[in-house]
């Protein structure tokens, strides 16, 4: 549901898409009538533009092209005038198809002008539909050839689209016009391409019933190819396996086309058992839609049927039932092809038939010559137009240009007659600035002796801490571990409760003297050799075998000093842990660039493991993962109970 609101009235235009689509024909369409009355009161801005949009494709969806014209240019025109490049180039799109049943040069040069306006604003995909729906109205007034070379430049731009629709349809087109052009090897590969464009639909699209549609239609076509290059087992094949009642439910106009296709490949591969009755019910299913394109179509073949049975009188009356219908929709090419076979039938009236054959060949061939003329002349109208425009352009700027020149020199005077009486007071102000500065600098040079002496004092207190209470705090712990050995079971528990809140205090005393020290720390130093140091240190205080693996591709001086505090804190937690609970042997740990420059730390060791479903996170788990949420890193354990423990911590510096 859309609301829209004026910035000067107190109107709310309400554009409720569901509402709409719950209207019945007339009541959708006055619906729509008074909601584009109530726009003509309102102010030029992006929400108007974007409600004539949206009902003029509601007025397309019901059949209302008038209406959706108007709507489609008023949205151009107010586009224009706010020179809104997406607006425009979609309302040039919607008149376009406006055009498309009615004039058809008219269509393509609507298309023309929106794909050079997208092109402009670098919407690519829109630039491959635009080029697509050119393609599309070359194909349909009978230019295969250039039909071929834009739906080919739609596949280019279309390269990296995420949109597989449209590239589904490109393809289908593609495969078409070569038919046309008797590429028939050609035709079969764009639609068996058009067939893989449908699995990636699949992972993208939940609509299944429109996939469902297009694989049907897919494979009729290249069911098509097959019979053209006498190849009917493979389209019997291929067409028998859509059959369902399924499809008959849900879409009978397709199982109607499947069955009469499937109908004519059997008649052509000699197999006329069932064939009729085939072909009269896909009529009987066609007519009942009233689909008058595809009514015609089945009437021919069933004429076509009739001749191979040597029905000449059904053949004949089928046929020009055929002729009457395809003259009245105006589609020459089956006209040609009723024409064709009733003078191969009618034997008494064949050489009226033969001659009406010539005359329409004639005519069709006379009308695709001027729409060839006719389309390449709408593109170098435009190109002609363009390069008006850009003459107009180019002597504007000049105009442009000496303007600003002018105003220019008139703001120097004017500004020189001001500096002129305000000089008095420049000077005074560039004094007070000079004042300014020197008092700036002795605080700037005032907060960096602060700064040292904090650094100082905190470089002192940390060293107090580290070498002296914490060595005394361990060497105390140590002491009342040996005491352990005792068998009094009161005093070895009391003890252990000393040991534990000693570990708790060293811990802490840990945690300070390094924060307290850490800018220092790793100021200066190379994070290798510190990382290396770390390691190497365990061999006098653990059994475990610890390994540091270096990446030389990983620049440390380049990393801001919290991503490597952060880091090493986590693989001294990590140390501590095997030390304490793991019994392991050796233990890897490494870091190493992955793509997008980002950082992979791994810790692997072998030691006895643990379950990490039924075991609560302890203190040195819960500060690495609150270590690396602070870096926007991610975090992963994995470890199995006799089979070590591996941690991953990947972040981007």
């Amino acid at each position: 549901m859309f609301f829209l609101f004026s910035c000067k009235e107190d109107t709310t235009i309400l554009f409720d898409k569901s509402h709409i689509d719950s209207l019945s024909g007339i009541k959708k369409e006055k619906y729509l009538d008074s909601i584009a009355e109530s726009l003509k009161s309102k102010n030029n801005d992006s929400l108007v533009r974007d409600l004539y949009l949206k009902i003029a494709a509601e007025y397309y969806y019901i059949n209302e092209p008038k209406k959706s014209l108007h709507a489609s240019l008023k949205s151009l025109q107010l586009s224009k005038d706010s020179n809104d490049s997406v607006r425009i180039a979609k309302s040039l799109y919607y008149v376009g198809d406006c055009y498309e049943n009615s004039k058809k040069d008219s269509a393509y040069f609507y298309y023309l002008q929106a794909q050079k306006v997208y092109t402009k604003i670098h919407d690519y995909d829109n630039v491959g539909r635009m080029l697509f729906n050119k393609a599309y109205v070359l194909f349909y007034d009978g230019n295969y050839i250039e039909c071929e070379a834009e739906v080919s430049k739609a596949l280019r731009y279309l390269k990296k689209s995420k949109d597989y629709s449209l590239i589904y349809a490109c393809n289908t087109l593609m495969g078409n016009c070569l038919e046309k052009l008797v590429n028939y090897d050609g035709a079969l590969l764009y639609h068996r391409l058009a067939l893989g464009e449908l699995e990636k639909m699949k992972t993208h699209n939940n609509d299944k019933d429109e996939i469902n549609n297009f694989n049907v239609t897919s494979t009729i076509n290249i069911c098509n190819l097959y019979d053209l290059k006498g190849e009917f087992s493979e389209s019997i094949k291929a067409l028998q396996d859509l059959l369902s009642e399924d499809l008959k439910k849900k879409w009978p106009r397709l199982y109607a086309n499947v069955l009469s296709n499937l109908a004519y490949s059997k008649m052509k591969s000699g197999e006329y058992n069932n064939v009729e009755s085939m072909f009269l019910e896909s009529l009987r299913i066609v007519d009942s839609i009233g689909i008058e394109s595809d009514i015609l179509y089945k009437k021919i073949r069933i004429g076509e049927y009739f001749l191979t049975q040597k029905d000449t009188i059904k053949a004949i009356q089928s046929l020009k039932e055929a002729k009457k219908l395809a003259i009245k929709i105006k589609n020459c090419n089956e006209v040609l092809t009723s024409l064709r076979l009733l003078s191969q039938l009618d034997l008494k009236n064949s050489l009226f038939y033969a001659n009406e054959y010539i005359k329409v060949s004639d005519s069709i061939n006379t009308i695709q010559k001027n729409s060839h003329n006719k389309y390449a002349r709408i593109e170098y109208e435009t190109s002609r137009l363009e390069d008006k425009n850009k003459v107009l352009t180019k002597s504007n700027f000049y105009i442009l240009i000496v303007s600003l020149i002018l105003i220019l020199v008139l703001v120097i005077i004017i500004i020189v007659r001001f500096l002129r009486y305000k000089s008095k007071e420049v000077q005074f102000l560039k004094r007070q600035q000079k004042a300014n500065d020197e008092v700036y600098m002795l605080l700037i040079e005032q907060h960096k002796k602060i700064d040292i002496a904090k650094e100082n004092e905190k470089a002192k207190i940390a060293k107090e801490l580290h070498d002296g209470v914490l060595n005394k705090i361990y060497g105390v712990r140590m002491n009342l571990g040996f005491l352990n050995s005792k068998t009094d079971e009161g005093m070895v528990e009391k003890r252990k409760e000393y040991i534990f809140e000693l570990q708790n205090i060293e811990h802490e005393i840990r945690t300070i003297s390094h924060d307290l020290s850490r800018s220092s720390f790793f100021k200066g130093n190379d994070f290798n050799v510190l990382l290396s140091n770390l390691i190497e240190n365990q061999k006098d205080i653990s059994s475990t075998r610890f390994k540091y693996i270096k990446d030389k591709t990983v620049e440390w001086g380049a990393i801001q000093n919290i991503y490597k505090i952060n880091l090493y804190r986590i693989i001294q937690e990590a140390i501590l842990n095997i030390n304490k609970h793991a019994n392991a042997k050796k233990c890897e740990v490494m870091i190493q660039k992955t793509d997008k420059n980002r950082l992979k730390l791994s810790i692997t060791d072998d030691g006895v493991g643990f379950d990490i479903k039924n075991k609560k996170s302890g203190i040195g788990l819960n500060n690495m993962k609150e270590r690396t949420n602070s870096l926007k890193g991610k975090f992963k354990i994995e470890s199995k109970i006799g089979n070590g423990t591996k941690i991953e911590v990947t972040f981007t510096p």
